[in-house]
């Protein structure tokens, strides 16, 4: 075999590649971080850290950095149009981590990127983008190029974390299966003057889904559905159903964010192919309504570090780890893409009849919510 540079890399630095740069480093293994960007994005985006990933920071001991910075939700109420129907506690989820961690994804990311260069601080290359791999069947050699110059790293594996335009994937010619939804957003970030405090907030209203959620700061997250994409979104196409569907006017609030999105589900035919393997978006793509897309990244990652570390000890195993590996993240990745699926669902004005809201009320008021919040949580998908 030819001299290996390094024992992995890592296509892509977001939330999701540097987590898995972070265990496998802490581990023993080489690693390189290929990342196109050439810095953490200061964009909200994502910001719901669900007990299960938890659960991982704590077992990588990353744990208390996250605790520090973020909001626990506990709690969430649930609204019929203005009615409230009830509420979903999360209290009695699995301790200690009860709670929904409310953190943006750039923070997040940053945390991670701080971790991970604490232990390497040549781990991360930035500027980076990856155009072609060779796998020779022992190796796989991965060209990029930075700030015009080429260059190349050869590794035992290669896992793509780069993303649901992945170039990982799509050199190594692996179909991604799915479809967009016929469901648009628009969210933003403001000052909080709601008076949920560390609560969330959810709207089943007859003219579409109000999301509400609390940020570190003293701001807070609104979410609304709208009927049709919107390309150029402004604060009034935002503050106005808001102020219709919540009777919250947040004109003359602070706003920091403000941003437009479709939804969609994709997933990768395979997830792995000769010494390469995917993770995170690379691998599926699942509606961000309920908040679980990225953390199903972090899931896949720590599923990666397992894989590997058995693939390095055992290595004539590989094929059949892989494709174990392969099967079983599909598998979650499917669960998950439902469990958002039914959330964007019941979201939709035109379910908004009486059965429906029955039907809530049966969950919200009987036993049932423990159950609700605990597939809320991800729970039956961490392993």
């Amino acid at each position: 075999m030819s001299a290996i540079a390094k024992d992995i890399v890592i296509a892509g630095g977001g939330a999701t590649g540097l987590y898995l740069a972070g265990r496998l480093l802490q581990l023993g293994f080489s690693c390189r971080v290929l990342e196109a960007r050439e810095a953490v994005v200061s964009h909200s985006r994502s910001l719901g850290i669900h007990p299960v990933s938890l659960e991982l920071f704590r077992k990588a001991g990353i744990e208390d950095r996250f605790l520090q910075e973020g909001i626990p939700i506990r709690k969430g109420h649930a609204f019929w149009d203005n009615e409230k129907l009830g509420e979903v506690s999360f209290e009695e989820c699995p301790a200690p981590f009860n709670f929904i961690l409310a953190l943006p994804q750039w923070k997040t990311e940053k945390i991670l990127e701080e971790w991970v260069q604490s232990i390497d601080e040549n781990a991360i290359v930035r500027n980076a983008v990856v155009s072609g791999l060779n796998d020779d069947g022992q190796a796989v050699t991965t060209s990029y190029t930075r700030d015009g110059i080429q260059g190349e790293i050869r590794s035992r594996f290669l896992i793509g974390c780069d993303g649901k335009k992945s170039t990982v994937r799509q050199l190594l010619k692996i179909p991604f299966s799915g479809s967009p939804y016929p469901d648009y957003y628009i969210m933003g970030d403001f000052t909080d003057n709601t008076g949920f405090g560390e609560d969330a907030a959810v709207y089943l209203h007859s003219d579409g889904l109000v999301e509400s959620f609390p940020l570190p700061g003293g701001m807070r997250r609104w979410v609304v559905k709208t009927q049709n994409r919107i390309e150029s979104p402004s604060l009034s196409l935002l503050t106005d159903p808001v102020e219709r569907r919540t009777g919250f006017r947040l004109h003359g609030t602070e706003n920091s964010m403000l941003s437009s999105f479709g939804v969609e589900h994709y997933l990768a035919d395979i997830l792995y192919k000769g010494n390469s393997l995917l993770a995170g978006d690379a691998a599926h793509v699942v509606s961000p309504i309920g908040g679980q897309g990225m953390n199903l990244g972090w899931l896949d990652a720590e599923a990666c570090v397992g894989v590997v570390k058995k693939a390095f000890k055992k290595p004539r195993k590989k094929n059949k780890l892989f494709k174990a590996y392969s099967s079983t993240r599909r598998k979650k990745a499917r669960i998950v893409a439902r469990r958002a699926a039914m959330n964007m669902w019941l979201g939709r004005s035109e379910n908004s009849g009486i059965f429906i809201k029955q039907l809530m009320i049966l969950v919200l008021r009987t036993r049932l919510s423990v159950h609700f919040a605990r597939m809320f949580t991800m729970r039956g998908v961490e392993k």
